[in-house]
């Protein structure tokens, strides 16, 4: 009987250990965002990323969270990520070519962002 017992448990820790959850993080990356269409664009582009599991923009703070598997993705790849979409990601600024596609209300450059006039 105590032998089974042993068994038992040094196979319930063997089983437990394997069955670890992947490690995750969460990370929050300044961005360059001016509006909704700004939060859904990074969101998915972010979200749609291996080993991320959420993926909030908060418009107001310009604040992007990301909680993410340490193992699948590293922080470096979500700022790249978050460039290449078109906006600044920390102190990381945006790739050219994709800020200049994005919608006019959507670059941090246009005079609509920088309060002048509305069109």
């Amino acid at each position: 009987m105590r032998y089974i017992l042993i068994f038992l448990m040094a196979f319930w820790s063997l089983t437990s250990f394997g069955q670890d959850a992947p490690k995750t993080t969460t990370v929050q990356i300044k961005t360059s965002a001016q509006c909704e269409m700004c939060q859904k664009r990074i969101e998915k582009a972010i979200g749609t990323m291996k080993g991320v599991k959420k993926a909030s923009l908060d418009v107001k703070s310009k604040v992007l969270t990301v909680t993410y598997q340490t193992e699948k993705v590293e922080v470096a790849a979500i700022k790249t990520k978050v460039n290449t979409t078109g906006y600044d990601a920390d102190d990381m600024p945006a790739d050219k070519k994709a800020h200049d596609k994005l919608p006019d209300c959507c670059q941090k450059t246009s005079s609509h962002n920088s309060g002048g006039s509305h069109h």
